[in-house]
């Protein structure tokens, strides 16, 4: 297999529809993208409300070069459940697991942004469909890929936090008698690494613009309180590292924390960093310093829960 040739990548501004979420530039080294692109439903999807490609979401799958098989990690891009930042939450973050030996499939999930679904775009639950589908897809297709199917993470930046946390809070087994083979799998991530993360929708510090194209203007308050999801936290919550940076003005880091409170009540093994500096939506924060602490933490923690070597 090709390596991957390497360039220096600027990060996109990431735009909610109702706060500005500004993104320190980063001028990190990442792979030019050469994914495979695969659908996730033979069909048409769950709930899809048109044919066009914004209606068939994908995962990108960036194979790492590896003869025994290696961890995959699905990848939740954010954007304000508005659209996806697909560089530097996206290709960056596939290159940066390949070069730790990681397999990595770049989840294009359905949102409420770009004309999919007729113009209306999609709400819930149709982004968690998504990427408890990715899921699945790929612990299905874990022979196949190369891919140790007891080491299926997830990582989600922003509103994909808030996606990786319902995915990791919102699971189940699969279904036995389906006549599709992957969705007799389990939908639960054996590990979830959140970034900045969107985590409560029903406190002063949630992220409205996140909630609004979510769940829409008056969602049902029992909805709003069951995708809170510190509240859904119990013992089969995956591992989970956390980050954030206390300077986060558009997504305040009380939602990583309500996060971690929970996971440590719950007895779930769980790490957390807050690093004093740095704005909103940093990605691998290379140039920031005291952030750009967070990857190889992460790589450390993953190597102590012996998902790497």
């Amino acid at each position: 297999m090709n390596r991957p040739r390497l360039f220096a990548l600027a990060t996109l501004m990431l735009i909610s529809p109702t706060t500005s979420l500004s993104v320190a530039t980063s001028l990190s080294e990442a792979a030019e993208p050469s994914p495979e692109n695969l659908k996730l439903w033979a069909g048409d999807a769950p709930e899809a409300g048109g044919t066009d490609a914004i209606d068939s979401p994908v995962i990108q799958l960036y194979r790492a070069d590896s003869e025994t098989p290696t961890a995959v990690i699905v990848i939740l891009p954010g954007g304000g459940y508005g659209g996806l930042a697909m560089d530097h939450e996206g290709r960056q973050i596939a290159s940066w697991c390949n070069k730790m030996g990681v397999t990595a499939a770049v989840c294009v999930y359905r949102h409420r942004g770009g004309g999919g679904n007729g113009g209306k775009g999609y709400g819930h639950p149709v982004p968690m469909l998504d990427a408890q589908r990715a899921i699945r897809t790929v612990r299905a297709n874990a022979a196949n890929w190369n891919i140790d199917a007891a080491r299926i993470g997830i990582i989600g930046f922003s509103a994909g936090g808030h996606l990786a946390s319902t995915v990791s809070t919102h699971h189940d087994q699969g279904n036995p008698s389906s006549e599709d083979a992957i969705e007799r799998v389990s939908s639960r991530p054996d590990f979830a690494i959140l970034a900045y993360p969107v985590i409560s929708f029903d406190k002063p510090f949630t992220h409205r613009g996140s909630q609004k194209n979510l769940l829409g203007e008056n969602p049902d308050p029992a909805l709003v309180a069951s995708l809170s999801n510190e509240s859904m936290v119990n013992a089969q919550t995956p591992p989970t590292f956390l980050f954030h940076t206390a300077e986060d003005t558009a997504v305040p880091v009380a939602n990583s924390i309500v996060y971690f409170t929970a996971l440590q009540a719950a007895h779930v093994p769980s790490e957390m960093h807050i690093f004093e500096k740095g704005p909103h939506g940093v990605g691998l924060a290379a140039g920031l310093p005291g952030a750009d602490a967070w990857p190889n933490l992460c790589k450390a923690w993953l190597r102590s829960h012996k998902i790497i070597e």
